[in-house]
């Protein structure tokens, strides 16, 4: 069973430092299946927090403050929204809502941005973070309305892969941290001998994706973020229609 945790979070960890998310989305399935639904989301949550820690000092000088501090306080007011509705929605009618929702506005997002219209202002910065922070409370997909928000911008992958680590910083500590209140402190039954590998594929995936972000083209980065968000809103329909369904 280790081995395939910590390839789990070695892939995760690689395309968090390629394309500035992903880690939530490749690694939470295989992580869930394995160590169950608590253990699997909260050792899925700790390593993504110390995935963007870790990269946020080799990126810190393209960090954006001004689309951060658009994004970040309606996303912490998403945070609490997306737990109320939570603990009184049933869980699979949540993903099914919100994968449809992911799904519906990237293809929507990509269509218009083939126009010369860009959305700008503060509007669709506040908008995102609030979808982004209510759906990864919900559902534990946050990322995907990030990237609806980047494509319909055309924010440059730069920035975005950059911004996002402190993004993902914050809105995984709050997510944690409710978790933890919530569950009266409750650590992952996890073996503590397993740690170190797992802190080790997280490292040793940095290491991978180090060496392979600047061989990676932003357009290809771009890509590989668009079908990662698609990947997430799909997978979280799915999931949530064979609940209902079973």
């Amino acid at each position: 069973m280790l081995l395939p945790v910590a390839l789990s979070v070695l892939v995760g960890a690689a395309s968090q430092r390629i394309t500035g998310m992903g880690f939530a989305l490749i690694a939470a399935p295989a992580l869930v299946i394995l160590l169950g639904p608590f253990d699997g989301v909260v050792v899925v949550n700790l390593c993504a927090v110390l995935s963007s820690l870790l990269i946020l000092p080799r990126v810190w000088r393209q960090v954006e403050g001004r689309r951060l501090a658009w994004l970040l306080p309606p996303a912490i007011l998403g945070t609490v929204a997306g737990a109320i509705v939570a603990a009184n929605v049933p869980g699979p009618v949540l993903q099914v809502g919100v994968g449809l929702l992911v799904v519906v506005a990237l293809t929507v997002t990509l269509v218009v941005t083939r126009t010369a219209h860009t959305a700008t202002g503060p509007a669709p910065a506040i908008i995102a973070g609030a979808a982004s922070g209510f759906m990864n409370a919900s559902a534990g997909v946050g990322g995907p309305a990030l990237s609806v928000y980047a494509v319909a911008t055309r924010w440059p992958q730069v920035g975005f892969a950059a911004t996002a680590q402190v993004y993902f910083i914050v809105i995984g500590s709050a997510a944690l941290l409710g978790k933890f209140i919530a569950t009266g402190w409750t650590w992952p039954s996890l073996d503590p001998a397993a740690w170190p590998f797992v802190i080790g594929a997280l490292l040793v995936g940095l290491l991978i994706g180090e060496w392979l972000s600047p061989r990676v083209s932003h357009r290809v980065a771009r890509l590989a973020v668009i079908v990662i968000a698609y990947l997430g809103g799909t997978a979280a329909l799915v999931d949530g229609a064979l609940e209902l369904l079973g």
